[in-house]
């Protein structure tokens, strides 16, 4: 009997010796707590790499975003502007507050919010608008940033996906006065649960500090500015445990490698998938010529929802993962009871029922890698779907 090949696995992180030693000092040291040794030197790297004021590590992305709509004091009737298209955290944080979601449609190239319809949805009680960097590609953030001035609201960068990305030479993240990321498992640089709050104007930086210590002023006494710490402002627990932070440091002390393996997956299926994409009217990522991305996910857009599924289930019989992405939040039971309804935004209802997301992950092997081009390309759309 023909033992079958193993799985080609939508996502995995590359984890080595130099993780397990962070941990096992931090072990060895008793240093296991938040704000150790470990998140310090995470934070500096970060702060110097972006070239941003602060960067905050927290225990994931969603508590960032938790944490920004705590420093823009959203509150009950404020609205926020985003993308349908994207993870429910990004307006949850916000609809915590009090916030309701005003949802935007999104570009058909990058899958970006569509800049263009800011000003049709914004009111006067917007209070900031939170651009998604789907895929790691820069929003148009010259356009958002001037529209967010003008109207006196703020821009919350959710950069989940877009870490050393940039838009026309800047690094994602460092445009908005509040910024989020992501370390999770799925992303690039991953401690399997954490992210950070990357902070760009200097007004949120000492509030910040006091919100991710349980509203208290632990930081200053860490510091000897006070005698001792007590108290003072609303906050929750937003600490990482240094044991994560250790493997964060691990991971964004060999970025560049982690970078390069991922850029070799992302160029080569754009090399090996281009002619059968245009043979059969598949369209692949767009990024933009002013975009540098960080090579996050490489996406099929289908020409329908069912060409789509019957491509995710010939996949499955090679034993290749794959995956469609999120579902509009417009759409969802949640998002109507904000507003949300069919053909709100198009573009993205679209999108949810077109892409499928190939394995991209930097411990791919060049048969993998094979493996998958020739899945790909061997399929013919219009074909019965195979039964998985």
């Amino acid at each position: 009997m023909t033992t079958p090949p193993p799985i080609v696995s939508l996502n995995r992180p590359l984890f080595d010796k130099r993780e397990e030693q962070y941990v096992a000092t931090a072990l060895a040291t008793a240093q296991v707590a938040g704000d150790g040794p470990y998140t310090a030197r995470c934070g500096q790297m970060l702060e110097a790499l972006l070239g941003v004021r602060k960067a905050l590590l927290t225990t994931s992305c969603t508590h960032a975003l938790e944490m920004s709509a705590l420093l823009l004091d959203i509150r009950a009737g404020d609205e926020v502007i985003a993308p349908s298209y994207t993870f429910v955290s990004t307006v949850n944080a916000f609809v915590l507050r009090g916030a309701r979601p005003v949802f935007a449609d999104i570009r058909s190239d990058t899958l970006n919010l569509d800049e263009t319809n800011l000003d049709r949805i914004a009111t006067t009680r917007t209070k900031a608008i939170l651009p998604v960097h789907y895929a790691g590609v820069g929003c148009e953030m010259d356009a958002i940033c001037a529209f967010a001035k003008q109207r006196h609201v703020a821009v919350v960068e959710d950069n989940a996906h877009g870490l050393l990305g940039t838009y026309k030479g800047q690094f994602l993240g460092t445009f908005g006065g509040l910024a989020v990321q992501s370390f999770h498992e799925t992303k690039n640089l991953s401690c399997g649960e954490g992210g950070a709050l990357l902070i760009n104007d200097a007004a949120f930086q000492e509030r910040a500090e006091l919100i991710r210590n349980k509203g208290t002023d632990r930081s200053k006494f860490l510091r000897g500015e006070v005698d001792k710490y007590t108290w003072v402002d609303v906050g929750s627990s937003y600490l990482p445990s240094d044991l994560l932070a250790g493997v964060l440091l691990a991971q964004l002390e060999k970025r560049d490698e982690i970078q390069a393996r991922r850029r070799a997956v992302w160029e080569y299926y754009e090399r090996e998938l281009k002619g059968w994409a245009a043979k059969w009217d598949v369209r692949l990522p767009t990024i933009p010529a002013d975009c540098r991305h960080p090579y996050h996910i490489f996406y099929l857009l289908l020409p329908t929802h069912a060409l789509r599924d019957n491509l995710m289930a010939h996949l499955r019989t090679r034993r290749i993962q794959s995956a469609f992405h999120f579902l509009p939040l417009h759409l969802s039971s949640m998002g109507r009871r904000f507003g949300g309804r069919e053909g709100l935004c198009p573009v993205a209802e679209r999108v949810a029922g077109q892409l499928l997301r190939l394995p991209l992950h930097p411990c791919l092997t060049v048969d993998e890698l094979g493996r998958v081009a020739a899945a790909v390309t061997e399929f013919v759309p219009g074909a019965p779907a195979p039964r998985s």
